[in-house]
C-alpha cells in the first residue's frame, strides 16, 4: 500500500524561507535571490528589505507606505543607499559635485535640511533634491534646492536673524533676531505662520513634540527660558534659570520628560534640569519642578540619544584646576505629597582641555560614544573615558561639527571639511577612521566654514566671506 503524503502549503514554505533569510547579510540575499525562481520571490519580500532599512538607519522616510509602488521599493532604497554611502566614504572626485550657493549680502548664522513631505520616498537619494534653509544677517530666509542649486524662495528683509531651527518634521522653520522676534514659516513656501516678541537680541531655540503636541523653548538674554505651544507660539510659560545671564545651552532629553538649561557665559552658574511638563503645563498652585546639576562653568552638554534621560555635561573641574565631563542620569520621584529631581552621577573624568579652549562641541553617537571638539582637535570618548579615538588635522579651529549614524563631518575656519566615518569591529569595538578632506575655495575669498550640516547624500557648509556675503558650499553625492 503506498503512502500519499500533502506537501505543505507552499505559504508556509514562503513563510519558513523569509524567516531562514532574515538572519543574512545584505550580500547573502541577493546570492539567494539568484537560486530560484521560490528564493528569488522570498528574498525579494519588501518586509525584509525594510526590516534591513530600519535596523541600519533610524530614518528612511518612510511617510508613503502602502502602495504597492513604494513596497517594491524598500530594496531599491536600501542599495542606493549603501552605494551613496560608499561614495561618501571614498570622497573620490567624479563621485561628487560641488555648488556655491550665492545671494546673501550678510553672515550666515545657520543651516537646517527640510523634508521634501510623504510623497517623496527617495528624498536624499537623487531622486528629488534636498530642500537646505539658511538664516543671515541680512535680515533673510533663503530656500534652496541643493540638486540643481535653485534658489526656492526668500524672505522679506527684518532684522538681522541670530538662529534658526526646524520642527522634528522638518516642514516648520522657526527663527529669531536681534530684536528677540520669533517667527514660525512654512518651509515649503517661507510663508509666515506666527510671530512672537521676546524682547531678547539673542535667543536660544529648541522646539519638541510631546505626545504630538508642538512646543518651542526659547532660552533669552535675560536668563530665563519661554516656552510657546504650536506653531501659533501661544505662550505656556516662562521662567528665570541663569539670573541675567544668557541662556546658550538648551536641550530636550530624548524621552521628552526633562528640558536642560544653562549657561556658558559665567563660571559659577549650574545649569539646571526642568520637568518639561512645568513648562508646557504649568500649575498655577505649584512651582516649576526644577533641580540644579551638582557642576558649574558648564562649557557644553548633550542627551545620550539612545538613553531615556542621560546627560553629559563637560564643565569646570575647580579641585584639579581642568575642565571634566562628568554623566548623570536624572529621574524623578514621586510620594504622597511631592516629587522630587534626582540627579544622580553615573560617570566622570577629566579632559585634556585648557582655558585656551574657547568653543568646545559636543555631540553624542550612541549609549556609549561621545565626539568631542575644540580647538583643532577631535576626540571620541566612552562614556567611561576611555579615549577610542583623537585626531588632529585641521589647520585651524573646528568651527562646527555634524554627527550622525554613519559618519562626522567637521568644519574648520581652515575652509575645509574633513569626513569620518564609523566602523564597528567585532573585536575592537567601535572606532572613527579619517576618509578625506573637502576644499572651501580659497582665502583670498572666505575666512572660513562656519556652519556645517548633512543628509543622507550631500554636505551643505557656509563659508565666510572676506566681502562680508557668506557663500553656502553644496557636497552632493549621487547614485
Amino acid at each position: 500500500m503506498s503512502v500519499v503524503m500533502d506537501l505543505p502549503h507552499p505559504h508556509l514554505i514562503d513563510d519558513c524561507l523569509i524567516n531562514i533569510f532574515t538572519f543574512l547579510t545584505e550580500e547573502d540575499l541577493i546570492c539567494a535571490s539568484s537560486v530560484c525562481k521560490d528564493w528569488n520571490e522570498a528574498a525579494d519580500t519588501p518586509w525584509l528589505w525594510r526590516r534591513m532599512c530600519l535596523q541600519r538607519w533610524s530614518f528612511c522616510n518612510v511617510g508613503v507606505l502602502g502602495s504597492e509602488q513604494v513596497n517594491n521599493s524598500w530594496k531599491r532604497y536600501f542599495l542606493r543607499r549603501c552605494h551613496i554611502e560608499l561614495k561618501m566614504t571614498k570622497g573620490r572626485p567624479g563621485g561628487y559635485t560641488c555648488k556655491s550657493l550665492r545671494g546673501h549680502t550678510g553672515r550666515v548664522v545657520g543651516l537646517v535640511y527640510l523634508r521634501q513631505g510623504s510623497s517623496a520616498q527617495f528624498t536624499g537619494l537623487g531622486d528629488s533634491g534636498a530642500t537646505v534653509c539658511s538664516a543671515s544677517a541680512d535680515g533673510t530666509v533663503r530656500a534652496w534646492n541643493i540638486q540643481n542649486g535653485e534658489l526656492l524662495w526668500c524672505s522679506p528683509v527684518q532684522s538681522p536673524l541670530t538662529g534658526i531651527v526646524s520642527d522634528e518634521q522638518g516642514e516648520v522653520l522657526i527663527t529669531s533676531d536681534s530684536t528677540g522676534l520669533i517667527k514660525t514659516r512654512q518651509g515649503q513656501t517661507g510663508q509666515e505662520v506666527a510671530s512672537f516678541p521676546t524682547a531678547s537680541p539673542h535667543c536660544t531655540l529648541l522646539q519638541y513634540s510631546i505626545d504630538n503636541s508642538w512646543f518651542l523653548t526659547v532660552g533669552t538674554s535675560q536668563g530665563s527660558v519661554c516656552t510657546l505651544a504650536d506653531s501659533a507660539l501661544t505662550k505656556r510659560s516662562s521662567l528665570m534659570v541663569c539670573d541675567t545671564f544668557r541662556v546658550n545651552i538648551l536641550l530636550v532629553s530624548p524621552d521628552r520628560k526633562w528640558i536642560t538649561a544653562g549657561t556658558k557665559d559665567n563660571d559659577d552658574l549650574s545649569p539646571k534640569v526642568i520637568y518639561t511638563e512645568s513648562l508646557t503645563s504649568p500649575s498655577e498652585d505649584e512651582d516649576a519642578l526644577c533641580q540644579c546639576v551638582p557642576v558649574t562653568g558648564c562649557q557644553a552638554a548633550v542627551f545620550i540619544p539612545t538613553q531615556p534621560a542621560r546627560l553629559a555635561i563637560i564643565h569646570y573641574n575647580w579641585q584639579q584646576n581642568n575642565k571634566a565631563l562628568t554623566v548623570f542620569d536624572v529621574s524623578i520621584k514621586k510620594t504622597k505629597y511631592k516629587s522630587e529631581i534626582q540627579v544622580q552621577q553615573v560617570e566622570s573624568f577629566p579632559l585634556p582641555l585648557n582655558n585656551r579652549h574657547s568653543q568646545i562641541l559636543l555631540e553624542a553617537k550612541d549609549s556609549n560614544c561621545l565626539v568631542l571638539a575644540a580647538d583643532r582637535e577631535l576626540w571620541v570618548y566612552s562614556l567611561k573615558g576611555a579615549l577610542l579615538a583623537s585626531f588632529k588635522e585641521h589647520t585651524m579651529s573646528i568651527s562646527s561639527i555634524c554627527v550622525d549614524s554613519f559618519r562626522v563631518v567637521t568644519a574648520s575656519q581652515d575652509l575645509s571639511l574633513r569626513v569620518l566615518t564609523w566602523r564597528n569591529d567585532r573585536d575592537k569595538g567601535l572606532s572613527l577612521e579619517s576618509r578625506y578632506h573637502l576644499l572651501g575655495g580659497s582665502h583670498t575669498m572666505s575666512r572660513g566654514f562656519t556652519h556645517v550640516a548633512c543628509d543622507y547624500s550631500s554636505i551643505v557648509a557656509s563659508a565666510e566671506g572676506q566681502d562680508g556675503k557668506d557663500v553656502l558650499k553644496v557636497y552632493s553625492f549621487t547614485s
